[in-house]
């Protein structure tokens, strides 16, 4: 089975995963941005640092893109727009998730063709958002509040079942992983491995605790398998697991190497020396409906984060949006993310921040000048990095 090259043996994945992520860059200079964390914070290294605000320490989620927001459930079945992924999340400037979020909405809209203008707009309803989530961190934010693709998204998850993950994601609900593009075989060691993790008390009570699931119930490892998944994730460990909750009950887990961070810490910070428990750390201070589902695991001597998968986890996906559209998204996620940051903050810390994010507006545009020039930088500098990544994988396609 292991010869098969649809799922390659360990020793020549991370070639293959190689490609797949070129692919998947390839696609578009949205999906090119969003998936080169890396490049992002490459720029903010060389860039004049000084000209950005230095906020105050906090859990950031360090890699805040559009596709990294969207529905959560929570144990007890509650569904919110929360930050999804939590990879990058350090303790750190909040301005760097301004900056991230406001590059992934100012591509998202270049994709949708719409003129330069509207990347003004976006940042400025971004500010008036985020500083709106400043002053009133606990406040929830109304469904009226949402643009279009936000309701339509968390309408969707709030109708899903565990037969729609099932279809979704393993392509049936028979208790089975279809080995294929998506998903490879496993090594007798994997599979052990796997077994092992769960049957440990730390997992037992974590997946017993989602909707009031019976404590003393059985977890049997029904199968597993290599999930190739994501894009900047692609060439760490990554595996789904199918189990069995007591007689009945299946539930799919995703199993994901934690590695070190990208994203700049505070000096002054003290986080977790393990990266697992840096990201659960980091998910339970931003979103606690993720983080309360989430435990820090060793695999293969690896750190990995084991979190369930429920029907109501989406993505949010915004390819071709309106000027209404994009205006509206940005007002709204950098509320999202402000209430995480501002939940961290007391009062005088919130009002201090506030202050300081305001200063360097213009007469012409009620947003910050570092955040404008931050943003028409980061576009030049991924739009050069797009089109070179376009033109090796071109050549690497003629040359195989």
């Amino acid at each position: 089975m292991e010869r098969n090259p649809l799922h390659p043996k360990p020793s020549a994945r991370l070639p293959a995963l190689d490609a797949i992520r070129n692919l998947k860059m390839a696609r578009s200079a949205h999906a090119y941005v969003r998936g080169n964390t890396v490049k992002f914070y490459e720029w903010l290294t060389k860039s004049d640092r000084t000209v950005l605000p230095e906020g105050p320490d906090v859990w950031i989620c360090g890699d805040c893109h559009l596709g990294n927001l969207g529905p959560i459930a929570s144990t007890k079945g509650r569904v919110e727009i929360q930050i999804r992924d939590l990879d990058q999340s350090v303790i750190g400037n909040p301005a760097h998730d301004l900056i991230r979020l406001a590059l992934s909405l100012a591509t998202a809209a270049r994709g949708s063709d719409l003129p330069g203008v509207t990347t003004a707009h976006i940042l400025e309803e971004m500010m008036s958002g985020y500083e709106a989530a400043m002053a009133a961190p606990d406040t929830a934010v109304e469904e009226a509040d949402m643009t279009k693709p936000v309701q339509l998204v968390l309408k969707e998850a709030l109708k899903r079942k565990w037969q729609h993950l099932a279809t979704e994601r393993i392509e049936d609900v028979s208790p089975a992983i279809p080995l294929g593009k998506q998903f490879w075989g496993l090594t007798s060691t994997e599979k052990a491995e796997i077994r092992r993790i769960f049957k440990t008390e730390q997992a037992r009570e974590l997946l017993t605790r989602i909707h009031d699931r019976n404590n003393d119930a059985q977890i049997r490892v029904v199968d597993a398998a290599y999930w190739v998944k994501g894009c900047s994730s692609l060439g760490r460990l990554r595996y789904a697991a199918l189990l069995q909750i007591g007689k009945r009950r299946f539930c799919l887990v995703d199993i994901k190497e934690a590695v070190k961070a990208a994203a700049p810490r505070s000096p002054s910070a003290r986080m977790p020396a393990n990266d697992a428990v840096r990201v659960v750390t980091g998910a339970r201070r931003l979103s606690p409906f993720l983080g309360d589902r989430m435990l820090p695991a060793k695999l293969l001597n690896r750190p990995v984060v084991v979190r369930e998968l429920l029907p109501q986890d989406l993505k949010l996906e915004m390819t071709q949006i309106t000027r209404e559209e994009a205006r509206d998204a940005a007002r709204f996620l950098a509320t999202v993310v402000g209430k995480a940051h501002a939940r961290q903050m007391d009062s005088d810390t919130r009002e201090k921040w506030s202050a300081e994010l305001g200063r360097s507006r213009t007469k012409t545009l009620d947003a910050p000048s570092w955040l404008w020039t931050s943003v028409t930088e980061l576009i030049a500098s991924h739009e050069i990095g797009y089109l070179e990544h376009c033109r090796k994988y071109a050549l690497l396609l003629a040359a195989a």
